[in-house]
């Protein structure tokens, strides 16, 4: 580079560089501690949810007059992908999926466009009568960072919900907590029994309850009256808000007035069946998931929440307790501790080859760009809102080797020209005028290798795309840093360099060394198509050796934890899995490697790691998370675990073990998605894809996500006979459903 000379104002403006140098070091060590620590870099899952609820109606009136509906409004969307539609008799779970080049910034304003579609617009009016919803979940994608299970042993629940509900306030006080969800409460249930043979010599009928229940506990205007004083609001007392009003509710038929609890009991309970069970340690238990705010440091969170378990159980009665389930900043420690001791070994590696190659004095000048460098990095990390995860602590080791070959070449370079005679500050701006170009040149060359990976517009290159971003910000600072501060610490720590006697270039260049390597090129030319055909035999050969290479974009996670997937036929019951379920916990249980066995009865567990997509809600369906003490013993229990299930341990489920991946969330390795009009021809296409993929000797579990058709029960009406009896037809419905739930 010609004119304006960096290196030369460098040197000469020495004040201000040793200022700049101390700044540098002062802000990197700043910013490495105010830097957040993730185990994982951040991604925007472009997911949500809806769900529809229609009671009485079947599975496929969900799917044509609920879910088809919906469907529609938010095929609108921009960015829209695909709907995703599960549909049961009276829930429809819809998932959308945006598209994967979907920019990040804007998928929560589709999110909102969805739910305006949704909820403020002219959908409902389209939906049938008696139809609740739909009701979006745009948070879908919080993270529990700490998971604690509260364990009654013998309490009732709904005393054991208000403790979680009191260690719930006192959590959302520690400092980085975005809020605390409670997990695996059963609603409570106002159980109104009676018996229809007493109701029948009695004259009266289900209806007659159920219309008195209702109006009793309307909830009606009764006005105010104005005063010369404040305004006095009317209330009507009468509401039901105890079992005894319940029990004194008057029934009136065939001019006779009695009281409920003269013809029912009345009980409280539980949601029956339930919708979500949980089990922690093979007890029933009450999950507290604590969602960190965005960009927290998750060390200072944990360091947070371990000061506040000290007194967050003080206060509980004797028999209840609280343990840790998931806690994501031992896995954040462990992660970036170990990534932080390869990233210290390789800066070791590189500091020491520098100092014995290049000779004390020159080797520390060279050694100094690595941490000023770092320090840079560091700097333009925390400017630009990113944080210490495996891919920037990936990319900052990558880029270490890498780092001092700019200073090596300026260093080097001022150590020839002192030898040719010239003086300290001429040998140190020499690099800038002939060799600045050339190295930013082949720095940007390098940065542009990892080009691809900056600019994917898709969730593996959001996942990944710091591994563009920090190297470059590494490989340019090295750049700023060669041609400004290496000739700076060069006529400062530089031992004197005597000009050598007589063709200084020559001598410098007629080394036993230099012979060697120019003879070595100088064959090289003369054999060219020989040395041409050697490299492109090498090429063809690495070609050739990358199909014997695993090739897998995001390895297995190292994570402890083991995942069972428990699958039973379509359509069983909470109850029926939960059975299932208990005698796998019960054979988990008994193996030495599993240290914490939690498991989730109905949906999938909470997203206590993020590249982890809960499912949702089916009571045919169970998640169990194992944590095991190390790798090893998580490989260990993998094995023995399928071994298990092989030899029968629930033969009437499909249980799968697995266990957790790196980047954006795929539920199966291999997953293939049929679609068409008509139901029947897309199974026998499913089944014809099963059957080729079970054949295959490298796989492990092929499913469908249908599953087996599901037995319903149908009461066919006779219209006539109804009419004979005066009994209205919307009254059938409900007396079938009374008499089953009876």
């Amino acid at each position: 580079m010609s004119g304006w000379n960096l290196s030369a104002l460098a040197v000469r403006e020495r004040g201000i560089t040793l200022f700049l140098i101390i700044a540098i070091i002062v802000a990197g060590a700043v910013a490495y501690l105010k830097l957040g620590r993730g185990e994982d870099p951040l991604f925007t899952v472009k997911v949500m949810t809806v769900t529809a609820v229609w009671p009485g109606a079947t599975a496929q009136e969900m799917q044509d007059l609920v879910a088809d509906p919906i469907e529609k409004k938010l095929q609108e969307l921009q960015y829209y992908d695909r709907v995703e539609t599960l549909a049961r008799p009276g829930l429809a779970l819809l998932t959308l999926n945006l598209s994967d080049s979907t920019p990040p910034q804007v998928v929560a304003g589709q999110f909102y466009e969805a739910r305006k579609k949704l909820e403020l617009g002219d959908l409902k009016t389209r939906l049938p009568q008696g139809a609740l919803g739909p009701f979006v979940n745009d948070e879908y994608s919080d993270v529990a960072f700490a998971v604690y299970a509260l364990k009654g042993h013998g309490l009732p629940e709904r005393q054991l919900v208000r403790h979680a509900e009191t260690l719930r306030q006192r959590l959302l006080q520690v400092p980085g907590v975005k809020k605390v969800d409670i997990m695996g409460e059963r609603p409570e249930r106002i159980f109104v029994n009676f018996s229809y043979a007493r109701l029948s010599t009695l004259g009266v009928s289900p209806n007659d309850v159920f219309g008195a229940l209702q109006r009793q506990n309307a909830v009606t205007p009764a006005g105010s009256v104005e005063t010369s004083g404040p305004e006095v609001f009317v209330r009507l007392d009468g509401a039901l808000d105890s079992l005894d009003r319940i029990r004194d509710t008057p029934i009136v038929a065939n001019g006779r007035t009695l009281k409920l609890s003269d013809i029912a009991s009345v009980e409280r309970g539980y949601e029956d069946p339930p919708t979500l069970l949980v089990r922690n340690g093979g007890e029933d238990a009450l999950l507290l998931n604590v969602v960190m705010k965005e960009r927290w440091n998750g060390l200072d969170l944990g360091k947070a929440l371990e000061r506040a378990e000290a007194t967050l159980g003080a206060d509980l009665p004797v028999g209840v307790t609280i343990s840790k389930v998931s806690d994501q900043a031992v896995n954040i420690d462990e992660a970036v501790g170990e990534f932080m001791l390869k990233f210290y070994a390789a800066l070791a590696v590189v500091m020491v080859v520098c100092l014995i190659s290049l000779g004390w004095r020159v080797g520390v000048v060279v050694a100094a760009a690595v941490p000023l460098t770092l320090a840079i990095v560091l700097v333009v990390m925390m400017i630009t809102g990113r944080m210490f995860d495996r891919i920037t602590l990936g990319a900052l080791i990558l880029s270490l080797g890498l780092l001092v070959d700019d200073a090596i070449i300026a260093i080097e370079i001022m150590v020839v020209k002192l030898e040719e005679g010239l003086s300290r500050v001429e040998a140190a701006t020499y690099a800038w005028s002939h060799t600045a170009a050339p190295m930013l040149a082949g720095t940007v060359v390098t940065v542009f290798g990892f080009l691809p990976v900056g600019f994917a517009a898709s969730s593996a290159g959001e996942y990944a795309g710091n591994i563009f971003w920090v190297t470059g910000f590494a490989l340019l600072a090295s750049w700023v840093v060669a041609v400004a501060f290496t000739p700076y610490l060069g006529v400062k720590l530089l031992p004197d360099i005597k000009k050598l006697p007589g063709d200084a270039h020559g001598q410098i260049y007629s080394t036993p060394m230099f012979e060697r390597f120019r003879r070595l090129v100088r064959w090289s030319i003369r054999r060219k198509f020989v040395v041409a055909g050697a490299v492109a035999l090498m090429f063809g050969a690495s070609v050739v050796g990358m199909g014997a290479v695993k090739q897998q974009f995001f390895p297995t996670s190292d994570r402890p934890e083991v995942l069972l997937e428990v699958q039973m036929p379509e359509g069983t019951g909470i109850n029926v899995t939960s059975r299932t379920t208990r005698r796998v916990e019960d054979w988990l249980l008994k193996q030495p490697e599993a240290k914490i066995v939690t498991a989730y009865v109905g949906a999938g567990a909470p997203r206590f790691f993020f590249s982890y997509n809960p499912e949702l809600p089916d009571p045919s369906f169970a998640k169990i998370v194992v944590l095991t003490g190390s790798e090893e013993q998580r490989e260990a229990l993998k094995l023995k675990a399928r071994q298990e299930i092989a030899n029968g341990l629930t033969p009437e489920a499909q249980v799968r073990v697995s266990q957790l991946v790196f980047g954006p969330y795929s539920r199966y390795p291999v997953a293939f998605r049929v679609m068409g009009p008509d139901p029947q021809v897309l199974r026998g296409i499913a089944d014809t894809v099963q059957a080729v993929m079970t054949a295959n000797p490298n796989t492990r579990t092929v499913n469908q996500d249908w599953g087996e058709r599901a037995p319903t029960a149908r009461f066919v009406l006779d219209q006539d006979r109804l009419q004979a009896i005066g009994s209205p037809l919307r009254t059938s419905p409900t007396s079938s459903r009374s008499c089953f739930a009876a």
